[in-house]
């Protein structure tokens, strides 16, 4: 009976003219559901293969690619929409790559807040040996929100982790793909008690199989004002366990890694980032306080051989006597 159903909806959809189709339904469709759409049949999948639509909705959806990759397609789509399973290992690491693109957008309640583009050069000596650190916001300028900010209460976070959205895609223009960072909606949203300012962190955790190698790439958005927030900071930054951060050639490894990665269903984006980096952080607690305990036996043992090796010299000098 279903299958009967579906197959009078199939048909009866095909009787109605291709124009009205493109014009007046897909576009008003999003990503997600266009796909959905594409596989009803052979000829919505036709209809829906169609690359300007799919360029519109890249540009709506990321309105920093317009003035990255104006003909965005379906492919591009599906790069940055997807999230990240599984980080690719890459051979081919002479590969040109002379030119990382970041386009950024923040939103809050859908309206858009921010949306820049940075071109960074990557084979420079600074950037290589340098901890990377891309920033979109000039350190001598903030960016204003229609964010009410008034007396700051618990509130204040959990509208932000609701409310503000973000996406960081970086672009390999030599490979021709993409991959977007972020976790879309915060991991992370607290008060910096020292200067009153609050952090909002989203985040994408890039596994291995060994530990010593799983790395975060974080970014930070910085607000401040009295009565309405500024954004005044908004960087990239790429962290291991232990909480240093790589240098730009490293950190070119991961970004690569990340965009040439198996992808997955991008509709658990925020629930997969978010458990991700509490496991990060998990075990990045776990590390920082095995390291204490380590450090702490050596100190004790130090101290114990000190006061032995006093002991000793003291009853050698006594003996000696």
């Amino acid at each position: 009976m279903a299958s009967s159903s579906s197959s009078t909806v199939t048909d009866l959809i095909s009787t109605v003219h291709h124009d009205i189709i493109e014009a007046h339904i897909l576009t008003r469709l999003d990503g997600p559901t266009l796909v959905s759409v594409s596989c009803a049949s052979a000829h919505l999948h036709e209809l829906v293969s169609n690359d300007i639509l799919w360029s519109n909705i890249c540009r709506s959806t990321w309105p920093s690619v317009s003035r990255t990759i104006p003909d965005a397609s379906r492919s591009f789509f599906s790069d940055v929409y997807s999230v990240l399973d599984t980080a690719a290992s890459v051979s081919d690491l002479d590969r040109p790559f002379p030119e990382l693109i970041s386009a950024v957008d923040i939103h809050y309640r859908g309206k858009l807040v921010l949306s820049r583009v940075a071109k960074t050069e990557t084979t420079t000596t600074w950037f290589q040996s340098s901890p990377l650190r891309i920033d979109m916001v000039d350190t001598k300028d903030t960016v204003e929100t229609p964010i009410k900010r008034g007396r700051w209460t618990e509130d204040t976070c959990r509208d932000l982790e609701q409310h503000l959205t973000l996406s960081w895609i970086v672009i390999d223009p030599i490979g021709k793909r993409a991959a977007n960072l972020s976790s879309h909606r915060p991991v992370l949203v607290q008060r910096n008690w020292i200067s009153g300012e609050i952090e909002a962190k989203f985040a994408t955790v890039v596994e291995s199989t060994s530990p010593d190698e799983t790395v975060e790439c974080g970014i930070t958005v910085v607000t401040c004002g009295e009565e309405e927030m500024h954004v005044k900071d908004v960087s990239l930054k790429v962290e291991k366990m232990e909480g240093t951060h790589l240098n730009g050639k490293d950190s070119l490894v991961i970004l690569r890694s990340v965009i040439e990665g198996k992808r997955g269903n991008g509709r658990r984006r925020e629930t997969e980032s978010k458990k991700r980096h509490h496991e990060f952080m998990d075990k990045k607690r776990e590390r920082k306080e095995k390291k204490m305990k380590t450090d702490l036996v050596f100190d004790i043992l130090t101290v114990a051989f000190g006061i032995l090796g006093f002991g000793s010299f003291v009853g050698f000098c006594l003996w000696s006597r």
